[in-house]
């Protein structure tokens, strides 16, 4: 829910400054607080009608942090975090999206250079202050340099998880508004990028005004930026929410332009052109007979433009899938029949990384998987983390452990109404070597093999590696990346594909929006090498498995088709492919 998601986040926010301000414990009781309120199926706002008392009914949410809640609910903020805010004048958010700058760090930076924001961050690392930090030191200090031109590149961005919901919001509030006809998504968000600049809403009507006027007006707009006569903006969430009022005869052409990226618009307009049509967001026009092209923008014979698929089939193409319009070939495939069957939104049968309170998750084995059945899957995968590099605060797990898990799992599955995978998430070293003994390994039905440190330079060699061990089945997040925090490893995706084929070795799509890796063209490359890709949601706790639709549409991105992914078969097939 948007607004758990928001009170949660003012939390965590706090968390960050009582964690740099050296609050000991503290901040980690606020971060347990906000978790449970962004997982919790109940609305905070309803728990916090009936005062601190409904707000304590959630797990780790106390009396002080419930009228906290129950503020902040009422008047968008709490008085600490505001007071907090004050005395500790750092723009928090800023300074964290630097790979390997965390609140502490922060805290540290602030009291001993007036580091703020991310330019004094970089003016205090280029001019070589941070090196002479009690606890820093010159490589140090060249990562924090290094990340911050990153953390620049990436601002402006939204996550992909968290612009679709506010999306979704405002398709839903059109819907609903009489005066509105077909409306959509547009733009990078309905091509699923993994992050997203502004969202687009496309609206259909002959009574522009009134759906614009009814925009402004929208409840979750928590500030309206700019109104015409038939578009407007406003932000909502903290995202910026562009609307687009067209005439409903035009309305399919308009969405179809609105929605193909620059490349993509490009290739179809001059495909059309030397078919003697003219391409436009109006629609497509006949202009073989006409010597003047530029008289105008609806200059010819209009033969398509009410329908989106009708712009294609005008031009004897198929409807390309919106996922598809990057300009990677789909309109030479199109109009040789070779476009592929993508894989359909609901045919993910199964996940094959879950994670449990024997790591780093927030239920047990038995909820987790009753989880997955209440949600719809035909099978699970309990992979939780084994020890290794990368795994910090005790969360992974020895071989010791891991067996005794195995007992667990085995005894879980006999009673399950799923099929239930006993398998573990090991690490992958810097030289490709896997975290857990071999014998154990053999004993469990499926491997996730994942890095999660030295995440720089090339990781090839180290994942190739990885997928050759006979007993690794799927290479796990194979980059590494964090969307917006940190690149991740560079890696020959063709290589590594062709690596996994070769040896039987599933390559995930870690479909956590802060993930998303593999990603689009990387899948691409992997489906075409004859590799086979797995769609996994990481789930720590049961709302995750609802982002298994990230990672589809990235599949899609990558133009995967049914039989391309691992866990779009049924148990049986899952299990023959593991053994």
């Amino acid at each position: 829910m948007r607004r758990n998601a928001e009170i949660a986040s003012l939390l965590e926010a706090y968390a960050d400054r009582l964690e740099a301000q050296g609050v000991d414990y503290k901040h980690r009781t606020y971060r347990r607080a906000a978790e449970s309120i962004r997982d919790a199926p109940e609305d905070v706002a309803d728990l916090a009608a009936e005062g601190p008392e409904g707000v304590q009914r959630l797990d780790d949410v106390g009396e002080s942090i419930s009228k906290k809640v129950v503020e902040a609910v009422e008047t968008g903020t709490f008085e600490q975090l505001e007071d907090s805010r004050e005395e500790f004048p750092v723009e928090m958010a800023e300074l964290t999206s630097v790979e390997g700058v965390g609140p502490k760090t922060v805290g540290d930076l602030y009291r001993a250079l007036d580091v703020r924001d991310l330019d004094d961050l970089e003016r205090a690392a280029r001019e070589g202050e941070i090196r002479a930090v009690s606890g820093f030191g010159e490589k140090t200090e060249r990562n924090i340099l290094d990340g911050v031109e990153f953390a620049r590149q990436s601002q402006g961005r939204q996550l992909l998880g968290d612009a679709r919901p506010v999306g979704e919001a405002a398709l839903a509030f059109f819907e609903a508004i009489p005066e509105a006809g077909r409306c959509e998504l547009a733009g990078s968000l309905r091509r699923w990028k993994p992050t997203i600049g502004d969202v687009d809403v496309l609206v259909g009507s002959d009574d522009r005004e009134a759906v614009v006027d009814a925009f402004t007006d929208w409840a979750e707009a928590d500030e309206v930026i700019e109104a015409g006569s038939d578009k407007a903006s406003v932000r909502s969430n903290g995202q910026r929410v562009d609307l687009r009022v067209v005439a409903p005869q035009e309305f399919g052409s308009a969405l179809q332009y609105f929605s193909g990226s620059k490349a993509h618009n490009i290739r179809f307009r001059n495909y059309a052109i030397e078919r003697g049509y003219k391409v436009n967001e109006y629609g497509i026009f006949d202009v073989s007979e006409l010597e003047d092209l530029d008289s105008g923008q609806r200059v010819g014979e209009r033969v398509a433009g009410e329908t989106e698929d009708g712009m294609y089939e005008a031009l004897d193409l198929p409807p390309i899938p919106p996922e598809l319009r990057e300009d990677r070939g789909e309109i030479d495939a199109a109009a040789s029949g070779d476009l592929p069957d993508l894989l359909a939104p609901g045919e993910v049968r199964g996940d094959l990384h879950v994670h449990t309170d024997w790591s780093d998750g927030t239920l047990s084995v038995e909820e987790m998987v009753a989880a997955a059945a209440e949600f719809g899957h035909e099978f699970v995968c309990i992979a939780d983390h084994a020890t290794g590099p990368g795994m910090v605060g005790g969360v992974g797990l020895d071989d010791e452990a891991l067996r005794e898990q195995l007992t667990e799992i085995r005894a879980v599955a006999d009673d399950a109404d799923i099929e239930v995978f006993a398998g573990v998430e090991a690490n992958v070293a810097a030289d490709g070597t896997v975290s857990v003994g071999d014998d154990l390994l053999a004993d469990l039905d499926c491997v996730v093999a994942s890095p999660h440190s030295g995440l720089d330079g090339d990781g090839t060699d180290r994942l190739v590696a990885a997928v050759e061990h006979p007993e690794v089945d799927v290479l796990g997040h194979p980059s590494g990346r964090l969307i917006n925090q940190r690149a991740g490893l560079e890696l020959d995706v063709e290589a590594v594909a062709r690596a996994a084929a070769d040896h039987g070795t599933a390559l995930e799509v870690n479909s956590n929006p802060h993930r998303l890796d593999l990603w689009g063209s990387a899948v691409k490359q992997a489906v075409e090498a004859g590799a086979t890709v797995a769609i996994d949601t990481d789930a720590h706790a049961p709302p995750e498995y609802g982002n298994v639709r990230y990672g589809v549409h990235t599949a899609r991105r990558g133009w995967a088709e049914t039989d391309d992914v691992l866990n779009a078969r049924d148990a049986a097939g899952v299990r023959a492919f593991l053994d």
